[in-house]
């Protein structure tokens, strides 16, 4: 990936000042009529360029270039709130793989999310091939500390309960992993998964070194949550019972 660099076009910049008004740095100006850079050093968000009418400011050095939005989209809010409101974690998988079509949409969606200062420090572990053996390791110490996993039983498939897909978040800052978890949940429901997340193996990665080595986890970064999904084994009727609301309006 190249420099990142912020480049306003003066021949196409008609000094609308949106970019400027938009810019969360305060990291652009108007001067003589056409924006301009202030300093080199920004976050690199592109709100400057997705906001500007005529293309005359765009940030370079990405691999990816910013896609056209051609219509306003807008989600179903009672959809959206019955997708939350009956949505189980399931343990219970069935024996089917997961298309490699739905787990690159299911990555996508972690990728793309919004991350504090723009950080962009989110990476996965998709476990395939090595699940069985990362999940021994797991298994293997939370039988040694017994007490944290409270009466449950400790079998060979206590993690992941013969999911066919397990996705490791990573993140330097915990708040965007877990932001960009969410958002992979919801993919991942929309194409028919059941999700479980789990605490337990994300605390046995950060704790072992021996499963921090296995999985290459890169030095600055730890796992904010492990993603564990399949198609359901079991199919819920009702939605979770729940108190009321708490909520102050001041």
């Amino acid at each position: 990936m190249d420099k990142l660099q912020v480049v306003v076009e003066k021949n196409k910049c008609i000094g609308c000042s949106l970019c400027v008004k938009t810019c969360p740095a305060h990291n652009l100006k108007i001067r003589e009529g056409k924006a301009q850079v202030i300093l080199e050093d920004c976050l690199f968000c592109g709100q400057c360029e997705a906001v500007c009418p005529r293309k005359a400011v765009t940030v370079s050095g990405y691999d990816h270039a910013p896609q056209e939005k051609n219509k306003e989209e807008r989600l179903n809010p009672g959809q959206v709130l019955n997708t939350i409101r009956f949505r189980r974690t399931v343990r219970q998988f069935q024996n089917k793989p997961v298309p490699t079509e739905v787990v690159k949409q299911i990555l996508e969606a972690g990728w793309m999310t919004h991350t504090a200062e723009n950080k962009r420090d989110v990476s996965f572990i998709v476990l395939d091939q090595e699940k069985e053996r990362i999940e021994k390791l797991a298994v293997n110490l939370f039988r040694k500390i017994k007490p944290l996993a409270r009466n449950n039983v400790i079998d060979d498939h206590f993690f992941f309960f013969k999911a066919p897909m397990v996705i490791l978040v990573l993140a330097e800052d915990k708040t965007n992993g877990l932001l960009a978890v969410q958002n992979m949940e919801f993919v991942a429901e929309a194409n028919g998964l059941g999700v479980l997340f789990s605490g337990f193996f994300t605390m046995a990665a950060n704790l072992s070194p021996k499963i921090k080595k296995a999985l290459q986890i890169p030095k600055g970064k730890k796992v904010a949550m492990t993603l564990v999904m399949g198609y359901p084994g079991v199919r819920y009727l009702r939605s979770v019972p729940r108190k009321e609301m708490n909520v102050q309006w001041k």
